[in-house]
């Protein structure tokens, strides 16, 4: 059994390999996933918690049936994947007793995906053979694909064989199936993320049969079986990522409407309590709000107006809100958004000339998530590509469903998309620094180690410690934080956002010095490589004692 998960923001979707047919297909998981047709089974990411202390929840398309999503009581989870793995300003609910943070209510999304799946049948031959692939986010962090190792481990997908992880847009690319064109630009604009990705599909070759697909995060104790079919390969040549989506559209949207209305015209369970202040009355988002500007966006996809009316049985009071595609692309210019969209594609196009590649030589341009249905999305793409080479039709499964390629023999290469370096004092500014080591853009396995020569720093040092980072865009960073009671995202300049990788009690200790060291001198050669399975290791010599102390250690898992 071949599975394969798009977890998104706004909307989750899992595929499987027919093993009668050998098609990839979308499954529908009972009240999990809604069914609207034109689109395929979708589940939303959504999450209602029930009982914490008990961790009873309800998920998917189920919160909405019930009617979970218009409570106001603090126990609705939506658009949680953003924060899983970050750094976010705010308070953490506590409920029935028990604190309950983005990446609890990750787990217990995915734990009922895979009950899901056990009750359909669909896990009940998991083990020998079995496999996962499980696509991600360009512009993830460390910490996000290490969460997401953990709460497949912890869940009832556990049990399968293989596991591995796959770019979101590499496996669109895939997805889509881009024929006889090989330079694809794949932009994956979903819930929470804009991932572009310039990918090659390569010409099918019979070379590299017998190596792992893809990323490996877990694999059982059979060997690869060496397949008699050819391979093709997806090598990515360029990427770049904002933290920016669909659900950033809604608060933008919620946000002109309370710019259009005064706030005694809104119904007062529609507002809540304080967060900001409009013309002397309080206007907050909250999901009634929230879930009625999503459905007018969406509507937005089709037609030129669209309108949605609140009725609170409470008061007696309406709501009629309306939006035109015009106003919504005014909303979207005023908020910068395609000023962040052409940087990103300038990026990609930077990217790509160093490597000898002009924009004219892309083949075909793929749209993949729902905020790429926006006209003015389109649109906007279209002012740097003509139309025949723009695909929009598949923008919901192309990436699930793509990912099941890898286990039909493709070949995934790639490069390191963020940065790493060391920590050191800034004698200069007083604060702590970072040393690149191993540069954005790194192809893996590198051709040769990075060497560093460290010496103590005080007289009879026991040991010297190296601590790690994963760095992020050097010209803006993303913080995200809480407004209300909403999570919003907010892109600044200035340094770039460090993740340190083993900044904790017994991982920052690189070498013990024996007998112990002396300022003045250079006592460690330090040499960091990265292996084909994108794994940072680090070979440590004692140049006083001639001893090697480590021997390519693993450190860390690249992103």
């Amino acid at each position: 059994m071949t599975i394969a998960i798009d977890f998104g923001t706004s909307n989750t979707v899992v595929t499987y390999l027919n093993p009668v047919t050998g098609n990839p297909e979308t499954l529908d998981l009972s009240e999990l996933s809604v069914r609207q047709s034109p689109n395929p089974p979708l589940i939303p990411s959504l999450l209602y918690v029930a009982q914490a202390a008990e961790g009873q929840v309800v998920a998917g398309q189920a919160v909405r049936d019930r009617g979970l999503d218009q409570l106001a009581d603090g126990r609705l989870f939506r658009g949680f994947k953003r924060g899983i793995g970050t750094a976010v300003q705010g308070f953490v609910p506590e409920l029935d007793g028990r604190s309950v943070d983005f990446e609890q209510a990750g787990q217990w999304f995915l734990d009922a995906i895979a009950h899901a799946l056990t009750e359909q049948q669909f896990l009940g031959g998991a083990g020998a053979g079995s496999q996962l692939i499980l696509t991600v986010p360009v512009d993830s962090f460390e910490q996000y694909r290490n969460w997401l190792t953990r709460a497949i481990a912890q869940s009832a997908l556990g049990q399968i064989e293989q596991v591995r992880l796959l770019d979101e847009p590499t496996a669109a690319a895939l997805g889509y199936g881009a024929g006889d064109r090989d330079l694809v630009l794949v932009v994956d604009f979903g819930g929470g993320t804009l991932d572009l990705s310039l990918v090659r599909l390569d010409r099918p070759s019979a070379t590299s049969a017998g190596r792992p697909l893809g990323f490996l995060l877990k694999w059982g104790n059979r060997a690869l079986e060496d397949s008699q079919q050819t391979v093709k390969t997806a090598r990515v040549l360029a990427k770049a990522g904002l933290n920016l989506g669909g659900s950033d559209l809604d608060n933008w949207i919620v946000d002109y409407w309370s710019q259009q209305q005064s706030a005694v015209d809104l119904p007062s369970n529609a507002l809540g309590n304080s967060s900001g202040n409009l013309a002397g009355h309080s206007f907050q988002k909250t999901p009634i709000l929230l879930r009625l500007a999503e459905r007018v966006k969406i509507a937005l996809s089709h037609q030129e107006t669209a309108q949605e009316v609140y009725f609170d049985d409470a008061t007696f009071n309406s709501l009629e809100l309306s939006l035109s595609r015009t106003e919504l692309e005014t909303i979207l210019r005023d908020r910068g958004l395609f000023q962040q969209l052409d940087r990103a594609l300038d990026q990609i196009f930077q990217q790509a000339i160093r490597q000898g590649l002009e924009p004219q030589s892309i083949e075909a341009v793929l749209l993949v998530g729902g905020t790429s249905q926006i006209p003015a999305i389109q649109s906007w793409i279209r002012n740097y590509f003509p139309a025949e080479k723009v695909a929009t039709d598949r923008p919901f499964e192309a990436i699930a469903q793509g990912a099941l390629k890898l286990a039909s023999g493709l070949e995934v290469r790639d490069f390191l998309y963020h940065g790493y370096g060391i920590r050191y004092w800034n004698q200069r500014e007083k604060r702590h620094s970072w040393h690149p080591i191993i540069p954005k853009g790194q192809p893996y396995p590198t051709a040769k180690p990075v060497e560093l020569l460290l010496g103590a720093s005080i007289e009879n040092q026991p040991q010297i410690e190296l601590i790690i980072g994963e760095l992020g865009d050097e010209e803006q960073r993303t913080e995200i934080f809480f407004d209300g009671d909403r999570l919003v995202t907010k892109t600044i300049g200035g340094q770039a956002s460090v993740q340190p990788l083993n900044d904790r009690d017994g991982a920052r200790s690189l070498a013990q010095l024996d007998p112990p060291g002396m300022p003045g001198i250079d006592r460690i050669r330090v040499a960091f490589e990265v292996d084909a399975d994108r794994t940072l290791r680090v070979t440590v010599e004692d140049l006083l004692s001639d001893r090697t102390l480590l021997n390519q250690c693993p450190i860390a898992q690249l992103s």
